[in-house]
């Protein structure tokens, strides 16, 4: 177990598939006002014996190796449920409160609370809808989501390897 040595917490066992550092260098990205894109990703999901798992993704650009997207969070399951929260923070400026459902090795929410920079750059994102599903030593991440301008639409998909 990631973390501090201490035990997981029994309320975020179902999320215990999700422990570890997890990379790719094969995520592809697209959105219908952007060039479609490659990158690649670090995420790490680790406990330090509370009732969250914490949550830290950093990308780069796959050709210049250019820093990218950060997000830190933390992940929450309401006690005696499968319902979960996503609570994030990026370096875009944006925060998000994302809820869902945790099933078996399947995770997926979707945003209900988006807070921005007044001065962030446009088109305000309006929602997102992230999903992982854990397949043996595989992790898959698909990311959609809402501006001002553009319906609902996958924007990132990638598959990362356990390291």
């Amino acid at each position: 177990m990631a973390g501090t040595g201490a035990a997981l917490h029994d309320i975020v066992k179902p999320l215990g598939w999700l422990l570890g550092k997890w990379r790719s260098d094969d995520g592809k990205g697209k959105y219908p006002t952007m060039k479609d894109f490659k990158y690649g990703e670090e995420v790490e999901f680790f406990h330090v014996g509370q009732p969250n798992l914490q949550f830290s993704a950093y990308s780069w650009h796959s050709e210049t190796k250019q820093p990218l997207h950060r997000e830190l969070g933390f992940v929450r399951i309401k006690p005696g449920t499968n319902q979960v929260a996503f609570v994030l923070a990026q370096n875009i400026g944006l925060c998000e409160i994302e809820e869902g459902e945790v099933t078996g090795e399947s995770l997926k929410t979707t945003s209900h609370t988006l807070g921005r920079l007044t001065f962030g750059k446009p088109p305000q994102t309006k929602q997102i809808i992230r999903e992982f599903k854990r397949s043996g030593d595989s992790l898959v991440q698909v990311v959609s989501m809402a501006t001002e301008k553009t319906a609902m639409t996958e924007h990132l998909r990638i598959e990362y390897k356990k390291i």
